[in-house]
């Protein structure tokens, strides 16, 4: 497995962890502690933020599994890849979500810019 494909299953682990003690050590381990997160419906930076951003969306999207779609692409300290947002036994994701991430030299990132190809009307 490549390390951007890893760092992207890594990032996927962390929507899904229900735990907010490991949720928040995985957020320090694959985050750096300024690390800024910008989508259509967030513009943050810091682990603190992250982990309410991260338990907000668990929350709203209680009984639905994030995974990463296809296989995550990357080229010096940038990547990005697809995810899907789905409920349990359903062929069709609700959430389709495009990321990319800037890593800082050990693999943490320090930059997410997020997009969302589909949502629920």
């Amino acid at each position: 497995m490549s390390d951007t494909q890893h760092v992207a299953e890594a990032y996927i682990a962390i929507w899904n962890d229900q735990n907010p003690t490991t949720r928040r050590t995985q957020i320090e381990a694959l985050f750096t502690e300024d690390a800024t997160f910008v989508d259509p419906l967030a513009d943050i930076n810091g682990w603190d933020a992250i982990d309410q951003l991260i338990a907000g969306a668990q929350s709203q999207f209680a009984g639905l599994t994030f995974s990463v779609a296809g296989n995550a692409d990357g080229h010096h300290n940038i990547a990005r890849f697809t995810w899907h947002l789905s409920a349990p036994n359903t062929e069709e994701p609700i959430v389709i979500g495009f990321d990319v991430i800037a890593l800082d030299d050990t693999n943490r990132i320090t930059q997410l810019h997020g997009f969302l190809d589909k949502v629920p009307a």
